[in-house]
């Protein structure tokens, strides 16, 4: 059977999750049942094509490298990464490889920033600095971390106009990234040699920074039918770890998770992330937590006295911990929604109390 569909009507079916339209207030949804609503891939097109750019990309990486120099190849990936973007992402809206090629040119991006610093930092700056006595006080080597500050900070500004021009929602918690790298190279500039806790406040309140971030495109989507949940995703993929590693840490390190104790509080914290998870309606925090939980249930297992099978019953324990909330995901969230107060409830995503 032939069909109908026009050329038009058959880009128009391609939107995906790499630039799903460009009003973000236009619904895109495609299977409103699905919780995250989340598309990689359009079909296994997308997996074959970004294969084939990875192919090309690094190889051109390669000879470019060896011929050029590192910060040539930094400049040309960067190039050929906006102008692959330019058919792949904004023409095709091809989910998986306009991910890639925005990897590629954010990486690339950050090395030649990198690399032009530094070749400055050897050249004229190296006695500017040195001999007009800027740094007097903070010491010479406090320059380094500067480089990490302007390379983000650039970084941050590029993927501005990546995002301006092409839209692909992950480009937002790629630069939040960015300015998470550039909010810590100030710290280290600032504080040359910090201490643990410090370095582990600092992940902690960007990861609340981010979260908030998500948060707020969360609450503008609920029904997760725009852009806006793509972007979210991305937002909580990028806080979860930044939240469950400096709290969960503190019990890791130092040999103090044999203890039972410390164990059972890792244990108690990766139910409260799961409660959040569940409430918020977003794996990425359950997910960041469950390496913790393993080593936290698995040293649980060996004081017991069952260190024969420690890694079985661990992988067991959180298979099915797992495997249930999975099962009763909706139930568990209806039941701790309606703990909260309805105004609260009804702006979360997928708000389901409208039946009480």
């Amino acid at each position: 059977m032939v069909s109908d569909e026009s050329p038009d009507q058959g880009a128009a079916r391609r939107i995906d999750s790499a630039d799903r339209v460009r009003d973000p207030e236009v619904s895109t949804a495609l299977n409103p049942e699905d919780d995250e609503n989340l598309r990689l891939v359009n079909d296994f097109s997308d997996v074959f094509l970004t294969f084939a750019i990875a192919l090309f990309v690094g190889v051109l990486g390669l000879v470019l490298g060896g011929i050029f120099g590192d910060g040539t190849m930094c400049l040309i990936l960067a190039v050929a990464s906006w102008w692959l973007a330019e058919f792949f992402t904004r023409q095709q809206r091809m989910a998986l490889p306009s991910i890639f090629l925005l990897t590629c040119f954010t990486v690339s991006v950050f090395g030649l920033a990198n690399f032009f610093l530094k070749w400055l930092r050897l050249s004229e700056m190296d006695y500017y600095f040195k001999y007009s006595g800027l740094l007097d006080g903070w010491g010479y080597d406090s320059l380094h971390p500067w480089i990490t500050v302007v390379a983000a900070l650039f970084t941050v500004f590029m993927t501005t106009l990546h995002y301006r021009h092409f839209r692909v929602p992950m480009t937002i918690a790629v630069r939040a990234a960015a300015s998470v790298v550039a909010f810590l190279g100030l710290l280290l500039s600032i504080f040359p040699n910090p201490n643990d806790p410090v370095i582990l406040l600092s992940l902690f309140a960007s990861g609340c920074a981010v979260f908030a971030m998500a948060m707020r495109f969360d609450f503008s989507d609920p029904q997760r039918v725009t852009r806006r949940n793509d972007i979210a995703f991305w937002l909580h993929l990028l806080a979860a770890p930044l939240i469950v590693h400096p709290l969960i840490s503190q019990f890791v390190g130092n040999d103090l998770l044999p203890q039972v104790w410390a164990a059972a509080a890792v244990l108690a914290l990766f139910v409260l992330l799961s409660i959040v998870a569940v409430v918020i309606d977003r794996r990425a925090m359950l997910v960041s937590g469950l390496v913790y939980a393993g080593y936290a249930l698995s040293s649980l297992i060996s004081t017991i006295g069952l260190a024969d099978r420690t890694l079985p019953a661990t992988v067991l324990a959180l298979g099915a911990f797992v495997l249930l909330l999975s099962a009763g995901w909706r139930p568990v969230r209806t039941a701790l929604l309606r703990l909260l107060p309805a105004h609260l409830a009804q702006r979360l995503p997928h708000p389901i109390l409208s039946s009480s």
